[in-house]
């Protein structure tokens, strides 16, 4: 039984490499293949060669100075923060709030059972994590200053060590989240919240990774004196891979006693929570008088309901309502030393960082697309809005008129600040202002329209229609693609008729098309939805 429970997971796990739902049907041999060359590929060659060639440029430098342990240690460090955020969320989802709980534990299954194949499950993933970084790590190692038995045997069990502590930390955190997760009624902003700080702390050390190892090559005996004096757990630590036997005895003996205090707290823990409902309050009714909405206003505050219900649904079609307004704040701070960079660039094109900044701008615009999978969302339930006593161009408008809120509120921001930055004439800035602010109304028309006329409908994941429809798709790139000739134009041709010339005549072909989109949503558009 625990081997089918532990295939069951696996099969969870990966459920999406064989099931297509967006076509709600079973995917084909070669479509699996290809998905699965597709993982083999991110994971081994993308992720791997990463840390490879961070091993490559940490491992040579820091043990020719004596401080081999710091490289086992600072690459250990990774692994343990790879793997647990990889496995955190499925300990979370399938150790504690599984939805098959009841199901199980309503079997002749032991509990004891259940809650084994699911920590397997969680380690056999944080270890797949962890590895894209240890495995590099000790490769590189033995590769350069050879493999011995010893160091051999030490790397094999720092691998079993990292890989335990991962599991441990996962199923700590995953536990804290299963009893917020509780006490939370709306979980979608913390989702959001957390996938925004995890990106956000992912691009800080990006751009900061080489200055950090340059530094630490070159005052690598001076961190490594500094942690083994004040930490020198961590120096017992890194030894492990270099090959020290206590060292290892000592950190296998803990990472055991680890294991053995979670698997305790774990079966005595796991019924209270896999079993237990959300956290319920007394309300007392208070007689109150609700105002009435029209008919338009209902429609759009249920558009809103649903888009701050849906984390999935904030992050991939929302996200330009943070991005836009941190770009106008850049270009408040760095715009003028930015535009005049760009205006020596492109000497003899005046203007050009005008035209680069709307540009930026547009392609922004495009992280903001909820139009575009609105009515794919309604999946099975279309018949609902179709059978209100309301007309299809009031649902229709509805859908449009939330885009161009969360488009339109952080864009005008933005548009202040860029014309702050524009250097030049006033003409130039107030042109830029217009163009930008009537591309947003006309993208935020054509994502409408994209969403009438390639709806997916038939869906068993609410990803499908947000992150691999073709009309998310189209919408998407066909905004990048816009903008490219955009800005390719004025720099072949455009630039003759001066920025002012150009820009008003762009605003005035951004404007009669979104004119006419509207037109057609209004009257054919809001036949096709009848259709649908």
């Amino acid at each position: 039984m625990f081997w089918i429970l532990l295939k069951k997971q696996a099969s969870e796990v990966f459920k999406g490499y064989f099931y297509d739902a967006k076509k709600n049907r079973m995917r084909s041999v070669p479509a699996i293949i290809a998905w699965f060359v597709f993982f083999i590929v991110i994971m081994v060659v993308f992720l791997g060669g990463m840390f490879t060639t961070l091993a490559l440029s940490l491992c040579a430098g820091l043990v020719s100075v004596g401080v081999g342990w710091l490289y086992f240690l600072l690459m250990s460090g990774l692994a343990v923060v790879l793997g647990a955020f990889g496995s955190i969320f499925n300990s979370y989802t399938s150790l504690y709030l599984s939805k098959d709980n009841d199901l199980l534990l309503s079997l002749p299954i032991p509990v004891r059972t259940i809650i084994a194949a699911r920590i397997v499950n969680v380690y056999l993933l944080g270890a797949m994590y962890s590895a894209v970084v240890l495995l590099p790590t000790l490769i590189v190692y033995w590769g350069l200053f050879g493999a011995t038995a010893r160091t051999v045997i030490c790397g094999i069990l720092l691998f079993l060590i990292v890989t335990g502590f991962v599991m441990v930390l996962a199923c700590l955190l995953g536990w804290v989240v299963a009893k917020l997760s509780r006490r939370l009624k709306n979980k979608s902003y913390i989702t959001v919240l957390l996938t925004l700080l995890f990106i956000g702390v992912y691009y800080f050390c990006y751009f900061k990774a080489n200055a950090f190892i340059r530094e630490l090559i070159l005052h690598a005996e001076i961190y490594g004196a500094k942690v083994k004096g004040k930490a020198y757990a961590f120096y017992l630590f890194g030894r492990i891979g270099e090959g020290d036997w206590v060292a290892t005895a000592i950190y296998f003996v803990v990472m055991v006693v680890l294991l053995a205090a979670v698997w305790t707290v774990l079966t005595r823990s796991f019924l209270s929570i896999a079993v237990a409902g959300g956290t319920t309050t007394k309300v007392r009714y208070v007689e109150k008088t609700v105002k009435r909405k029209s008919e338009f206003g209902a429609l759009l505050s249920k558009e809103f309901t649903r888009f701050t219900s849906n984390a999935n649904y904030m992050l991939n079609s929302g996200l330009g309502i943070l991005m836009i307004p941190a770009l106008g704040v850049l270009l408040l701070l760095k715009g003028r030393e930015l535009c005049a960079v760009i205006n020596d660039a492109f000497t003899g094109r005046p203007d050009s960082g005008a035209i680069l900044i709307c540009t930026m701008l547009f392609m922004l615009a495009s992280m903001t697309d909820t139009a575009a999978p609105s009515i794919s969302l309604e999946g099975k339930s279309l018949w609902i809005p179709q059978s209100l006593p309301v007309t299809a161009k009031t649902v229709l408008r509805s859908k449009l008129s939330m885009q161009l809120i969360l488009l339109m509120i952080p864009m005008t921001f933005t548009v202040i600040c860029a014309a702050v930055a524009v250097p030049g004439m006033v003409a130039v800035k107030l042109l830029v202002c217009c163009i930008i602010l009537v591309f947003a109304v006309f993208y935020s028309v054509w994502c409408m329209v994209i969403g009438v006329r390639m709806p997916v409908l038939h869906w068993t994941n609410e990803t499908a229609p947000i992150k691999q429809s073709g009309g998310v798709m189209l919408a998407l790139f066909g905004d990048w693609g816009l903008a490219i000739v955009f800005v390719i134009l004025y720099l072949a041709v455009g630039y003759k008729l001066g920025a002012v010339a150009y820009l008003a005549l762009w605003t005035v072909v951004f404007a009669a098309i979104a004119l006419l989109l509207l037109r057609w949503l209004d009257t054919r558009g809001a036949k096709a939805f009848e259709a649908l």
